[in-house]
């Protein structure tokens, strides 16, 4: 599943959107992202967010915070630009540091600026098919599903991962398409077991190569939402491709998605805020 050609089409339709949006209020939309400490990884992603969101039309403003920022002060930070009319998205790049409780800065987030769909009012709207924005990596994934016409109603749809912005957003978006959505993890029993009885398996865990060839469903989807050391997923691609249907590579399948869905929702949040 070619994750960057649908990005490279979707980041299209993106700068069209923010160009006529332009045209028509004299605002481009602008997305803040809030990165705390220097991790090199986190500072290299955001500095790719703030590339494509230039080619996309859309404004970046960058708040950099010490490591040693409190929960406090984050959350001061988040208030401040939720506050800001010239601010229309935000993404604080996590994770934020184990002295930070991370749920508390992203509650600090307006609803209707999480263009990274990471609060609770997020989640409940997406669960409920409510207007709101879904978190961006599983809005990817259902867009990558509905791209190569994946059907889902009746199927069998295993999640390996219970994150709050990966794992439990996506059951929830595939069971919305009428799947029937399993849980898998760090305590489920037999896992090979239960990810062999799937139509359509999504690795969020954080393992690599933890999900085997041998263990896929002959012509199941796999969804590979992990990444770890050395480009590698939480899927032992090299194996299951051989068995499954349809698989996203690692990199180049699902996380320039998540790029996408973020520029797009951050386009949607400005023109909601400026009424068009």
């Amino acid at each position: 599943m070619d994750g960057a050609g649908l990005a490279r089409r979707i980041m299209g339709e993106t700068a069209a959107r923010a160009s006529i949006l332009a045209r028509r209020t004299g605002f481009a939309p602008c997305l803040a992202t809030v990165l705390v400490g220097e991790d090199p990884a986190s500072v290299t992603y955001v500095r790719m967010k703030q590339s494509r969101s230039a080619k996309a039309g859309i404004l970046s403003r960058h708040v950099a915070l010490p490591a040693r920022t409190s929960t406090a002060e984050l959350v001061e930070t988040l208030g401040a630009l939720s506050a800001d009319p010239e601010v229309h998205g935000i993404l604080l790049q996590h994770p934020v540091g184990p002295h930070i409780d991370e749920r508390a800065a992203f509650e600090a987030i307006a609803p209707e600026k999480d263009v990274d769909g990471v609060t609770v009012s997020s989640f409940g709207a997406m669960s409920f098919g409510l207007p709101g924005f879904v978190s961006c990596t599983p809005g990817g994934i259902m867009r990558l599903l509905e791209e190569y016409e994946v059907g889902l109603a009746g199927k069998r749809a295993v999640v390996v991962g219970r994150s709050a912005i990966l794992g439990k957003p996506v059951g929830m978006l595939l069971l919305a398409k009428d799947a029937t959505v399993t849980y898998c993890h760090s305590r489920t029993e037999d896992l090979a077991a239960v990810v062999a009885e799937a139509d359509v398996v999504v690795a969020a865990v954080g393992r690599a190569r933890l999900i085997r060839g041998q263990d896929i469903k002959p012509g199941a989807v796999v969804i590979d939402a992990g990444y770890n050391a050395g480009n590698v997923g939480d899927v032992d691609f090299e194996t299951a491709r051989g068995r499954a249907r349809l698989i996203t590579p690692v990199p180049g399948g699902v996380g320039p998605m998540t790029i996408a869905v973020l520029l797009a929702q951050t386009v949607d949040a400005a023109a909601r805020q400026l009424g068009v």
